[in-house]
């Protein structure tokens, strides 16, 4: 069983109706001066929290689709702005680097995302070679440029940097 937004709604409803529950047995409990009536009360509103915390998630995914033919990544950049840089190994080929791309696209975005005015965000790929001892160089191989209110934005944009992909040492790019 996954966990989807639908999934929390139907949580939240039931919920909800053991929240009704619990505030007419705490109404009888004032009524009738009982003595565990304020025990009632506490119960009455943890509920309560539990559905508004339901509730909330059941607006947003917090689950991860997948992209056939990505390969792991990591986010090594991201200030929850409008640009975000991931890191892939130097042995990636062009088309997991698309997917990879797309595959972060889809993990990155969020809806309180801060775009500063600007209404893409972008996600650059990179990886690091090492040409000599000592020396590290890092290579931009590719960027996803996609919308910042669209979860399933129809114009994402997949760039990638073929002429980069030849910088890298031969054995890493076969």
């Amino acid at each position: 069983m996954s966990l989807t937004p639908a999934l929390f709604g139907q949580l939240a409803q039931a919920m909800g109706i053991f929240v009704l529950i619990c505030a007419l047995v705490t109404g009888l409990a004032v009524a009738f001066q009982w003595s565990w009536r304020y025990r009632m009360v506490g119960a009455t509103l943890f509920s309560v929290v539990l559905v508004v915390g339901l509730f909330s998630l059941s607006f947003e995914p917090i689950t991860r689709s997948s992209i056939a033919g990505s390969v792991p990544f990591k986010l090594v950049y991201d200030r929850f702005g409008s640009q975000a840089t991931i890191a892939v190994a130097p042995t990636i080929t062009p088309e997991e680097l698309e997917a990879t791309l797309q595959q972060a696209s889809s993990n990155l975005f969020s809806s309180g995302r801060n775009g500063q005015g600007k209404s893409q965000m972008t996600i650059y790929a990179r990886t690091i070679i090492h040409p000599r001892e000592g020396l590290s160089k890092p290579i931009y191989l590719g960027r996803v440029m996609r919308s910042l209110n669209l979860r399933n934005d129809p114009n994402m944009k997949v760039e990638i940097f073929a002429d980069k992909f030849a910088e890298l040492p031969q054995n890493a790019a076969s």
